[in-house]
């Protein structure tokens, strides 16, 4: 199996994913086999009514982080879709970025499960925590 590298994480990135998803700005900061950390600059265009990000952004950020760290673990793009997400907010994100970090729990022939953690980066303490499950389709 081919490891996927970060050019071309960002790649799968660039070409699978809905252009109001690729607005959010999200930077692959590490890929492995089963592990993806992607980076989410703050905006402006992300907070919500007292200046924190909105947990539609942080939601959002944790699934696509996901399919990356997923495609980790194939060495490459496969289609997958979101069964189920479940996300715990911690605390507010203000003025910072996000990192979230996603690792893959267990990877089987047809389900996928995983955990995702969402840190500001500056302080580096937990915001959010998800966990998520995927149908793999191809």
């Amino acid at each position: 199996m081919a490891e996927l590298t970060i050019p071309g994480a960002q790649a799968i990135l660039a070409d699978n994913f809905a252009a109001w998803v690729l607005d959010l700005g999200l930077a692959v900061e590490s890929v492995s086999e089963g592990a993806a950390v992607l980076r989410m600059p703050w905006s402006g265009r992300l907070v919500r009514v007292g200046g924190t990000v909105c947990g539609q952004a942080l939601m959002s950020a944790a699934d696509t982080a996901m399919v990356i760290a997923l495609s980790g673990s194939f060495g490459r793009f496969k289609p997958v879709t979101t069964v189920s997400q479940n996300v715990t907010f911690m605390r507010p994100i203000a003025e910072q970025d996000v990192l979230v970090d996603a690792r893959v729990i267990r990877l089987g022939k047809t389900l996928a499960f995983g955990e995702i953690t969402m840190r500001g980066a500056k302080d580096a303490r937990v915001a959010a925590h998800a966990t998520t499950t995927y149908a793999i389709l191809g």
